[in-house]
């Protein structure tokens, strides 16, 4: 599995995943996987083998229409906070 090196400042203000029909998030691995240090491809095979794991939180009041999404791989974490069409507004 090649690692690769999360540049979470470059991905500000870009659309990391998209809003389906049923309002569920759908992330591009080429933009998150790198987050965790992961290929693409390394990203989808450790997520198929339930190794990624990611919580997602909903934001009420003053934080409406925003969105935290943490994904974690191993050690390794990475949180984003998100608009409502799913751009990176903060990236941790």
């Amino acid at each position: 599995m090649t690692e690769t090196q999360p540049q979470p400042a470059g991905l500000l203000g870009t659309q990391v995943a998209e809003v389906d029909g049923a309002g569920d998030l759908v992330f591009d691995a080429a933009l998150v996987g790198p987050l965790l240090g992961l290929e693409p491809g390394a990203f989808m095979e450790e997520l198929k083998k339930g190794m990624v794991h990611q919580v997602h939180e909903q934001g009420t009041g003053v934080d409406h229409g925003r969105r935290r999404v943490t994904f974690r791989y191993r050690a390794r974490q990475s949180v984003l906070i998100l608009d409502a069409q799913g751009h990176a507004l903060h990236i941790a």
